[in-house]
């Protein structure tokens, strides 16, 4: 057991307060290394002339900020130093993943573009992706909306962004495509995407700079998922 003495001299505020404070500055400067054993309570408050409550209070306050702990039948130890770092995590972006969800991302604003209905629904992953629409009686042919897709992409168009405020935004609701998702409002501005001549919506997300960075897709299936709901999945043809 260590015969760890305060000095609170120094510390402010109340007195189980001070002796936590002080605990930590110890901790801090090393005189305290972990796995210290800590004097017991009543050992602590005879010497500070305070009572077992107040030490009682003081250890609990450094267990709460993390700097001890008690195991039962040995005592009350210094779990970590307060100015340990933790250890990095390595942190990288998998690229050619994530190019292929802007690819994606920016295939189906131009699926939008491709069947003329409301999106009820939608999902991005890795190289696919789907739209859900209220179709109501229209009849989606796989081949005509596969073919109107690639032609835009063939196209080259441009992607880009720009800002519009919240009170243009609510004077256009034609730009909303998703029935179920509104796009946020009350930060003074909303984000546009626009693919020329295409498409223009609220996106926030990522996307490629031009159509023509999407390459080749598919449609591999058109579903229905209801009465009017046809859900059309597009990959990219790598």
């Amino acid at each position: 057991m260590t015969t760890w003495l305060p000095d609170l001299t120094q510390q402010r505020g109340p007195r189980y307060r001070a002796i936590a404070d002080a605990l930590a500055a110890d901790i801090t400067t090393g005189k305290l290394p972990t796995g210290s054993r800590l004097p017991t309570h009543r050992d602590l408050a005879y010497k500070l002339h305070v009572t077992v409550g107040t030490v009682s209070r003081a250890y609990a306050e450094a267990e709460r900020r993390g700097l001890i702990g008690g195991e039962i039948g040995r005592g009350t130890f210094v779990r970590a130093r307060v100015d340990s770092a933790p250890t990095p995590a390595p942190l990288a972006t998998d690229w050619p993943r994530r190019y292929r969800h802007m690819r994606m991302h920016s295939c189906l604003h131009l699926l939008c573009a491709a069947v003329p209905a409301g999106v009820t629904g939608g999902s991005i992953g890795d190289g696919k992706g789907r739209l859900d629409f209220d179709a109501g009686e229209t009849v989606l042919d796989k081949a005509a909306i596969e073919a109107k897709v690639n032609a835009l992409i063939a196209q080259n168009l441009p992607v880009t962004s720009r800002w519009i405020d919240d009170a243009e935004m609510e004077s256009r609701p034609e730009l909303v495509r998703t029935m179920s998702v509104k796009p946020p409002s009350g930060q003074g501005r909303v984000r546009l995407m626009e693919v020329a001549g295409t498409d223009l919506q609220p996106c926030g997300g990522t996307h490629v700079r031009a159509t023509g960075e999407i390459g080749a897709v598919r449609v591999d299936k058109i579903e229905s998922k209801g009465k009017r709901n046809r859900r059309v999945s597009l990959s990219l043809v790598e």
